[in-house]
């Protein structure tokens, strides 16, 4: 089992920049394949990034992709989102998530994964 719990959310201007971090308890962090997520008000959770274990592979939704970078240190059993260029609509509630999968493969699909943090809001002013 595995503890996850996301930082570095906050108040931003259009343009500004975040780095969410997700860190994760346990000794076990390089055996989960890493995902964020996030959930705006009226509107149902989204996949915004994906890591596999290794961090080799990655995947970015389109709506982020060319300004979100998601990146896992398993040293320090953590992951990041590094946000740029935020834009009103990125405003939501990020999310981490981990699940053992398989193989060394990103999983975009919210099903898949068992083990969810609590979530850090991002709010994005024009």
């Amino acid at each position: 089992q595995v503890q996850l719990v996301e930082s570095g959310g906050g108040l931003v201007q259009a343009g500004g920049s975040l780095r969410l971090s997700c860190a994760a308890s346990g000794r076990t962090f390089s055996r989960y394949a890493m995902g964020w997520f996030r959930q705006a008000p009226g509107k149902e959770r989204e996949v915004v990034a994906a890591i596999s274990r290794s961090g080799g592979t990655t995947y970015c939704a389109d709506s982020v992709k060319g300004r979100f970078t998601i990146s896992r240190d398993n040293a320090k059993n953590t992951m990041y989102l590094q946000m740029n260029s935020l834009k009103p609509e990125d405003t939501a509630v990020y999310y981490c998530a981990a699940t053992l999968g398989y193989s060394d493969n990103y999983y975009s699909q919210e099903y898949t994964y068992d083990y969810w943090g609590q979530g850090t809001q991002v709010t994005v002013s024009s």
